[in-house]
């Protein structure tokens, strides 16, 4: 049974997030349709990442296994051609070994949170970032940001309905760049708690416009409890950019 590694980028407005879900449609779903439209075969995508509603993917890894074997540019056309309508996009699909899985193989997973620091609303991008009118010091969120590199306890910048069994986690890289009127927030880690990305700008936006200090969101993390922390940034901001692999996984 051949399985083929998807490669996807996506809109998550709209969504309920990844998952099928009984309330609406999940990006999952729409890959499960579209396959069965265009061979008849009934699948479950496996996912590198359970993006949340309204979060957005440039890069999202997924995996299916299918009866037939078809050759990869025809799987991808195939799907997209049943996709038009909906605002997925398969980027590119590789043949890989039963041993590859989307989202068991993979070593590390990157985000990135674009906040628009201006005091004109949005047009463009609404849906599509974090409208914030005060004005942010984005090297004093950088600055911050540093606290949390490492392994630490996330209590405090997980969701309560988070249900990992442990909040200790390595986050590998947390980077704050100024880009013109936009601010991006990049994450590295292997994995993350549930919202802890969002939750972690959202902190990051109150150190930017001096409602915290550093010293604070040391405090924050050290609580190892989520009423200590920030607010939630919203989903509009955030995209999954990338997951990575081993070379070996990816032979």
């Amino acid at each position: 049974m051949p399985r083929y590694r998807l490669t996807l980028e996506y809109d998550g407005r709209g969504f309920v997030g990844w998952q099928r879900q009984d309330n609406g449609l999940g990006v999952q779903q729409a890959i499960e349709d579209a396959v069965r439209a265009f061979c008849g075969e009934v699948v479950t995508v496996q996912g590198a990442g359970r993006t949340d509603s309204g979060v957005h993917a440039l890069a999202q890894v997924a995996h299916i296994d299918l009866e037939k074997e078809w050759a990869a540019d025809t799987i991808r056309d195939a799907l997209n051609a049943h996709l038009k309508k909906i605002p997925v996009s398969v980027l590119d699909v590789v043949v890989k070994p039963s041993t590859f899985h989307a989202r068991f193989s993979a070593l590390e997973r990157s985000y990135r949170y674009r906040i628009v620091n201006r005091r004109a609303p949005l047009t463009m991008d609404v849906g599509l970032a974090w409208w914030v009118p005060a004005r942010l010091d984005p090297a004093a969120m950088a600055d911050a940001a540093a606290v949390l590199v490492g392994t630490h306890d996330f209590t405090s910048f997980r969701a309560s309905e988070c249900q990992a069994k442990s909040p200790v986690k390595t986050l590998d890289e947390l980077r704050v760049e100024a880009m013109g009127k936009e601010i991006h927030v990049s994450a590295r880690a292997r994995s993350f708690l549930h919202h802890q990305v969002r939750n972690i700008v959202g902190s990051l936006a109150w150190i930017g416009d001096g409602k915290w200090t550093c010293a604070q969101l040391r405090d924050a993390l050290a609580a190892k409890d989520r009423r200590a922390g920030g607010p939630t940034a919203p989903a509009d901001g955030l995209y999954l950019t990338g997951v990575r692999y081993s070379e070996t996984t990816e032979a």
